[in-house]
């Protein structure tokens, strides 16, 4: 079939052209740069946190004076573990997915030259990493005598663990055993590696860095109470986290219990992500709605011809244009139409993404979405147009060249 006749009806009806066209390059831009900050939220809601999620669950006190933080924490944890159900408790200063706590940046010569970047610092007392469920992949767990009592916020010359991700980029290469870093004048020495351990707020320095942490050994003290990691059956753990909070008025009138965040782990990590999940949703819904826009303005445009060209329809069936010819001369026209909107769009969609990436640390968008945004778009514009074509085709010769 020629494009003459086409694009000589377009040059006529420029300005609906450049408004459908418009149309489609705004929802081509839109929809991919949607699509692919779904897909990253949804990629960052599936973190692995590398702990036995299922069976943890987390308490915060704060409002306890310092000087009352042993027997605060002597006498959370005997009541603690006498909850049915309960199968460990440890002082910990925090978990995955909850309330950010021992971040810090490292170095890793004694002068601070050497920036290694910023961590997450998780401390536990003996038996933490065992009722964590991490898993030690290299090296040691850390014995009994290298626990460490916490000065400021973490200990001193303590032997750490650390996750594969970090010492894979502070050490490229390199086994990380043995190696050490620096927190102004405190040192430590790597005498193990960890598979994962998310660091409690993922996604706050950018997706590489979500499993930045190390692991210290650490002893209850004055600067380490509070917060207290239970492990109970998957099956008893909602339970056991119920009773517990009930629990703290009895154990620790002196402390106040933070309820937002403690909870179990699974229920912080539906918290971490809820903005994120209700952001997928608005996401999901612009995608939608603009596809919904952009097909009525298709089947409107096309029907708006096929009624000002029936005469031209009428005409060219007259001389032998069968019913097929009259579908794919529409079809056609909209697959012209639909990809002057995607070229477009790719422009526009790029200019947004750098945007993005510029403001808002997201990645340049890739070419897949964009490739797929193009055939739903097409696939789109052909089936709005099919309507209007299929109405244009059936038109009789005899009444199409009767009309005004």
């Amino acid at each position: 079939m020629s494009l003459h006749p086409i694009l000589a009806s377009l040059r006529h009806h420029r300005l609906a052209t450049l408004l459908i066209v418009l149309q489609i390059a705004l929802a081509c831009a839109v929809m991919c740069n949607a699509c692919s900050l779904i897909a990253a939220r949804w990629h960052a809601m599936q973190l692995v946190s590398g702990v036995d999620e299922s069976s943890l669950g987390a308490l915060y006190l704060t409002g306890y004076e310092p000087q009352q933080a042993n027997d605060l924490n002597a006498r959370m944890l005997e009541g603690l573990r006498r909850i049915p159900g309960v199968t460990s408790v440890n002082i910990v200063n925090t978990v995955p997915f909850g309330p950010q706590a021992g971040t810090v940046g490292v170095t890793l010569d004694p002068a601070g030259k050497r920036f290694g970047g910023v961590v997450d610092f998780y401390l536990g007392t003996p038996g933490t990493l065992e009722a964590m469920g991490v898993k030690v992949i290299e090296g040691r767990a850390p014995t009994a005598e290298e626990y460490r009592v916490v000065e400021d916020f973490v200990p001193h010359e303590a032997g750490v663990l650390v996750t594969r991700s970090l010492a894979n980029h502070l050490w490229p290469g390199d086994s990380p055993l043995g190696k050490e870093f620096w927190i102004d004048h405190f040192h430590y020495r790597v005498i193990g590696v960890l598979q994962r351990l998310a660091i409690a707020v993922p996604g706050s320095r950018g997706a590489e860095s979500s499993d930045w942490s190390v692991y210290a050994p650490a002893l209850a003290g004055p600067r380490f109470a509070g917060t207290y990691m239970l492990r109970a059956a998957p099956t008893d753990l909602p339970g056991v986290m119920h009773k517990a909070r009930e629990a703290v008025a009895s154990l620790a009138p002196d402390a106040v219990l933070t309820r937002e965040t403690s909870l179990s782990i699974p229920e912080l990590r539906t918290l971490r992500f809820a903005n994120d999940k209700a952001m997928m949703g608005i996401l999901f819904g612009i995608i939608i709605a603009l596809l919904l826009v952009t097909a009525l303005g298709i089947v409107g445009l096309a029907s708006f011809w096929v009624a000002r060209r029936r005469k031209q329809i009428g005409i060219r069936r007259a001389i032998g244009a069968t019913r097929r010819d009259i579908l794919h001369y529409f079809q056609l026209e909209n697959f012209l139409i639909v990809s002057m909107g995607i070229v477009a769009g790719g422009v526009l969609a790029y200019g947004i993404s750098i945007g993005l990436m510029m403001y808002s640390e997201v990645p340049l968008l890739p070419p897949s979405y964009f490739a797929a945004g193009a055939v739903v778009l097409w696939s789109l514009g052909q089936l709005a147009v099919l309507g209007p074509a299929l109405r244009a085709a059936a038109v009789p010769p005899v009444a199409a060249t009767r009309a005004g």
